[in-house]
């Protein structure tokens, strides 16, 4: 394929489009030729508004021929994931239950985006409800990976990730609860971060001071997750999480020095299933970045067990899910899929005691979490455990032969981080020992947020430089030989800005 304006980074095509070299519309277009001709292979990208982008393309361009002031954003296409609600585009949550759902008005992060200058696009593939970590679902299909379309791309913010990776948009955004913006930027080779809860708003929260659930920005590189990051942060009276943050070192970000650095490296947190190709991956790249440091030993977990992490998280997280699907579930159950329906039947059955028990063994881990940080500047673990699998196979059920208990109990490399609210980011290293993506999930101290970023920007330069390290890229071309990919995963047909004739709209 030959070069695109797509492919630029969002900080290069925001530098260019206020210097006047291109124009919105310009990226527009490229945007546009680079989803039409890839996402057919990988359904990455959902309902799209390619006219409406295309007369706000055309404004941005004339608020720039006009020297009005304009976003951090300003003209850049972006695709916002299929849980956050976008004006006049479906939002279908990838649940035949909001099949024809039209949004009133934009959710909050959506809203910020656009005041930001970020011109809407189209929405990106979930697991039904956001639930689980394969990208698929009744109303649109399933993701393919942008490496082998044949294999999951993670999720739930797996259409975000792959759109990234086959750089069709440069803004897609992300939210992770047990790991859903990570571990799809592991699986696709992009970069996932987790913000501290608040740091982004969210007003679809149903249980407003949980810190689970946050959203987040994805990016191709860590500049332009940052970029993304501080468009987005700041106060906001409909999440009681929300922070007086501002944007400023989100825009320049200055590297950190690795030579200062102690880190501090776990393969499995001393709780997790780690497939052995994963863990021996992960050694060599220990092994061949342990210079760059002060310091680079293993975390060891035997004096600060993390006790109870999965039954915790089990509880808190099922929480959510009776909180925001009593309603459907009392009316019909089918009408939800397995993994919502299993969290809420979990859920349903647990006591006010149990959830007592899970708000206090929370707060445990998170205390025991932070004492690490008074040896450690930073920790080290991989994002997932597993290669990305065939997305045929809705979860992982098994890692080295030993069954797992439940859908999602191979996400815990990023759900224990998740209850320890820790800034934690995916970062593209190499590949794995099957030729596929490799993830460094790179853990800051408590509401370093901004340090995180730092380091991270520090190891992607230091990685950039070694062939073995440095993020991956698909191979576009070949994605457009794989007629079986195209026949497999698109088993829905697209539907653009209105809602398909007679199609019901369903409020929980």
């Amino acid at each position: 394929m030959t070069a695109e304006l797509a492919e630029l980074t969002a900080p290069e095509l925001r530098s260019m489009i206020l210097a006047r070299r291109i124009s919105p519309v310009e990226v527009l277009r490229s945007c546009i030729r680079r989803i039409e001709a890839v996402n057919p292979y990988v359904n990455a990208v959902t309902a799209t508004c390619f006219e409406r982008a295309g007369t706000q393309a055309r404004a941005a361009e004339r608020a720039l021929g006009a020297g009005k002031p304009v976003g951090l954003l300003h003209g850049l296409p972006m695709g916002v994931k299929d849980l956050e609600e976008t004006q006049g585009l479906l939002t279908t949550y990838g649940s035949p239950l909001y099949r024809g759902n039209l949004p009133p008005r934009d959710n909050v992060l959506v809203s910020r985006l656009r005041a930001a200058g970020a011109i809407l696009v189209g929405k990106t593939n979930v697991p039904e409800f956001g639930a689980g970590a394969n990208t698929r679902n009744p109303v649109w299909g399933a993701t393919g990976n942008p490496f082998d379309p044949r294999l999951n791309a993670g999720g739930s913010s797996g259409g975000s990730a792959a759109a990234l990776a086959c750089d069709m948009l440069p803004v897609c955004t992300g939210s992770d609860t047990g790991g859903s913006l990570r571990i799809p930027a592991a699986k696709c080779g992009v970069v996932g971060m987790r913000p501290s809860p608040g740091l982004v708003p969210s007003e679809r929260r149903l249980l407003g001071w949980s810190a689970l659930s946050v959203v987040g920005p994805m990016g191709r590189t860590v500049a332009e997750a940052a970029l993304q990051l501080a468009a987005t942060v700041g106060l906001c009276d409909a999440d009681p999480l929300s922070q007086d943050a501002q944007p400023h070192g989100l825009l320049n970000l200055r590297a950190a020095d690795l030579a200062t650095l102690r880190v501090g490296f776990t393969e499995d947190f001393g709780a997790c299933e780690v497939d052995d190709g994963i863990r021996a991956t992960f050694r060599e790249r220990i092994a061949r970045i342990a210079g760059l440091f002060a310091s680079c030993e293993p975390v060891g977990f035997a004096g600060e067990p993390l006790g109870e992490v999965h039954r915790c998280f089990d509880i808190m997280r099922s929480q959510a899910f009776v909180a925001a699907m009593r309603g459907a579930y009392e009316n019909d159950p089918a009408s939800i899929g397995p993994n919502a329906r299993a969290n809420y039947e979990l859920g349903a059955a647990f006591s006010l005691a149990d959830a007592a028990w899970a708000h206090a063994e929370q707060t445990r881990i998170f205390r025991a979490f932070q004492r690490l940080y008074s040896r450690f500047d930073v920790i080290l673990a991989p994002t997932t455990p597993v290669s990305p699998f065939p997305w045929t196979r809705p979860h992982a059920e098994a890692i080295n032969g030993k069954p797992l208990p439940n859908y999602y109990r191979w996400l815990d490399l990023t759900y224990i981080v998740t209850l320890a609210t820790n800034p934690a980011l995916s970062l593209p290293c190499g590949l794995d020992r099957q030729g596929l993506p490799f993830g460094l999930q790179v853990i800051a101290p408590f509401r370093r947020d901004l340090r995180l970023l730092e380091i991270a920007s520090a190891l992607e330069s230091a990685f950039s430089a070694d062939t073995v390290l440095r993020r991956p890229r698909p191979d576009l071309a070949a994605l457009k030989t794989s007629a079986a990919a195209l026949r497999s995963i698109v088993t829905h047909p697209p539907l653009t800005d209105a809602a398909p004739a007679g199609a019901p709209v369903s409020v929980v």
